[in-house]
């Protein structure tokens, strides 16, 4: 009988004694024994930066399926199940192929030292390239320079805003951290630049001057604007009106000016009203409409947010901004390696308060001891609950009519939407 996938990536999950492991070494040899598939796949879009990653590729995807063409799309991490990271040709792979590639590449990997990341990408890209397409949209990881995704020679990048975020990984300055997302950048391909902090900018502009790879800059070649209920855009070729995005928040804006350059540089630009109508991307200020956490709420509305970082929770605060006034109770989970004060301080003049809780079966989470000492920090009155589900009854008795906002954590968020069916 053959394995379940969530039996192999079990075992994958031990061939590393780290969870992440910044080196491409162990990448290139296992794709060597499996015959370089890196090499045969469709036109590859890569996608980099800090924030915006994800919805970038969902509106960049929604439009080129909007202008006629496939999509392979590799994302990370997933919420509910790991069939989420991996879509062939439109279609979430299915069990029985995830099973049979994650075996095949575990024997290829014959027991020598891997990442989960590294051998699950592997898999990704094995099966890509047996499945015809018209793009393979590639998210990365974690930086960009080592990261797992960048063994590939794309047709078009994708740099979105960088901000701080993994400094015990990709360096401790807004400056590294650029340069590290930079590292995806190939001589002579275009790359698509979202919305950057001066230095961020400085240092994308010096390594594509090295390597003769033309950039397309927010601001300089391309402006994206939300006017009269309308998104704008504009470059050389243009101006274009167009839906505002089905995603929700002034961040989305910069996202959806991204994926419309992109689309434009493809030669796709009829695919950008189903770039703005038809995307979707889950737990990004995400209303949940069923299931037992939203009966549990009763009256309240419920919404879910995976945002993790400082830059991510302004983004928050102001897309809160833009909802009919009612009172906003946080349900707030973080990991430890993230800056859980500066996540918040964004969220404390909107919050009526903030339910700590922790993330369950993750090993990194912070307590919500320690989450509600965040918060404290952050000028949020806080307190602690067991549970997601005890939260809500906490708000429900008390204020009936209330906003709840779950966030914190992709990790946390893909619990809800697991918990809540």
């Amino acid at each position: 009988m053959t394995d379940t996938s969530d039996v192999v990536l079990d075992r994958l999950m031990t061939l590393h004694p780290k969870v992440i492991d910044l080196v491409l070494d162990r990448v290139h040899r296992l794709l060597e024994v499996l015959d370089h598939p890196e090499t045969r796949l469709p036109p590859v879009i890569h996608i980099a930066g800090t924030n915006g990653k994800g919805s970038t590729l969902a509106m960049l995807r929604a439009g080129l399926e909007g202008a006629g063409d496939r999509c392979h799309a590799y994302t990370s991490p997933h919420l509910a199940r790991f069939h989420e990271r991996i879509r062939l040709a439109g279609t979430l792979i299915s069990e029985d192929r995830l099973s049979d590639l994650l075996a095949e590449c575990e024997a290829a990997n014959g027991g020598a030292p891997i990442t989960y990341f590294e051998i699950t990408t592997v898999a990704a890209l094995l099966a890509f390239s047996r499945t015809p397409a018209d793009w393979t949209l590639l998210e990365v990881g974690l930086g960009g320079r080592l990261d797992a995704t960048n063994v590939v020679n794309p047709a078009l990048t994708v740099i979105t805003p960088v901000s701080m975020d993994h400094e015990g990984f990709l360096g401790d300055t807004i400056e590294k951290i650029a340069a590290e997302k930079a590292g995806i950048l190939k001589p002579g391909v275009p790359c698509i630049v979202g919305p950057q902090d001066d230095a961020a900018l400085d240092v994308i502009e010096y390594r594509a001057a090295r390597l003769n790879a033309p950039l397309h800059i927010h601001g300089q070649h391309w402006h994206v604007s939300e006017e009269n209920g309308a998104l704008v855009f504009q470059d050389e070729n243009g101006l274009m009106d167009l839906p505002p995005p089905r995603l929700i928040g002034a961040h989305q804006i910069q996202n959806a000016g991204m994926a419309v350059a992109a689309l434009r540089l493809l030669d796709r630009a009829q695919g950008a009203p189903a770039a703005m109508r038809d995307a979707t991307w889950p737990a990004r200020m995400q209303r949940l409409s069923h299931g037992p956490l939203v009966e549990a709420a009763g009256t309240c509305e419920l919404w879910l947010d995976g945002g993790h970082n400082p830059a991510a929770g302004a983004a928050l605060a102001e897309a809160l901004t833009r909802l009919p006034p009612r009172p906003l109770h946080l349900i707030c989970g973080m990991l430890n390696t993230k800056d859980a004060a500066g996540y918040m301080r964004p969220l404390a003049a909107q919050a009526t308060h903030l339910h700590a809780v922790s993330i369950p079966g993750e090993a990194n989470t912070l307590s919500a001891a320690e989450t509600r000492a965040a918060a404290e920090r952050a000028g949020l009155t806080a307190t602690e609950d067991r549970s997601v589900a005890e939260a809500i009854a906490r708000i429900v008795a008390t204020e009936p009519d209330a906003r709840i906002l779950i966030c914190g954590s992709l990790y946390l968020a893909g619990r809800v939407l697991r918990d809540n069916g």
